[in-house]
């Protein structure tokens, strides 16, 4: 039976790949259980484990543009000691990275082999994460990127939402950034295909189809959860002042899931209805 190693296991990917990976071999190692900047412990960990997956992750963007160096121990140095030991151990590995590797410039959707030129501190040590993967395990690593994830097990936008609507007439959400919401139940799922399916090595693009704003996001999360749409109100980026720069355009191309033999991951819309269905947003 396949070994998995999941890092970064107590965050709201990992407790859904947990679910995903439910009835196999897992280690599920959170940051309490796992330094994964620690290169013995590191290596100790990955030992005896056939399949690794790095959900550990900086993720405070803002804190990032003051503490890149904390920031890029977690997203650059430990993908890169996780990758040099999954090689010293013969298994594989799958780090996850993001949409902010990219400037945010663009018109189209970015394949997956689309030069990254990140906007800001967070992105920039991701990328390095990715650049460490590629060197060191080009064959035996999977980069997946994903963006704007909701799910059960952790703070996130779409939970912080429905709670202003608790407290507030109206929410006013920004127009003028556009990506793809997803689904870290559908995300986990992919993640454990992807493998499954022994994949080719590569950049994979792990977020569900289609696109929308903010604002699209939020008045599709209020319509799913019986609120009036109507009390959210459209703005622009203007109007948030915050210390890292976003990405106005945070949409992913998904051509690299034909050479896995995998559908692209289902439209955004879809999923929100599927994951309110399922409970996430239950209080």
């Amino acid at each position: 039976m396949t070994r998995t190693l999941i890092t970064g296991a107590a965050g709201m990917l990992g407790r859904d790949l947990q679910l995903a990976l439910q009835g196999r071999d897992v280690t599920a190692l959170g940051r309490a259980d796992l330094d994964i900047t620690d290169p013995d412990a590191v290596d100790a960990a990955v030992a005896g484990h056939d399949v690794v997956i790095n959900s550990a992750a900086y993720t405070k963007v803002d804190d990032a543009e003051t503490h890149e160096s904390d920031a890029a121990a977690v997203n650059a140095t430990g993908p890169k000691l996780l990758a040099e030991a999954a090689v010293r151990h013969g298994a594989k590995l799958v780090t996850i990275s993001t949409d902010y590797v990219f400037d945010g410039n663009g018109t189209a959707p970015y394949a997956e082999d689309a030069p990254t030129d990140p906007l800001n501190a967070y992105g920039r040590t991701k990328a390095e994460g990715e650049a460490h993967v590629r060197r060191i395990a080009p064959d035996s690593s999977y980069i997946v990127r994903t963006a704007w994830i909701y799910g059960a097990h952790g703070p996130n936008f779409a939970a912080t939402m429905l709670r202003l609507a608790q407290t507030h007439e109206t929410v006013s959400v920004v127009t003028d950034q556009v990506g793809q919401p997803t689904w870290t139940g559908d995300l986990a799922a992919r993640i454990v295909a992807l493998v499954d399916a022994e994949a080719p090595a590569g950049i994979y693009h792990g977020t569900n189809s289609g696109q929308g704003s903010w604002y699209d996001f939020t008045k599709a999360i209020f319509a799913e959860n019986g609120l009036d749409p109507e009390r959210v109100l459209p703005t622009d980026s203007a109007a948030f002042v915050r210390a890292a720069p976003r990405p106005a355009y945070s949409v992913l191309g998904h051509d690299g899931w034909a050479r896995a033999g995998l559908a692209p991951m289902r439209d955004w819309r879809d999923a929100l209805h599927a994951a309110t269905a399922a409970g996430v947003f239950a209080a």
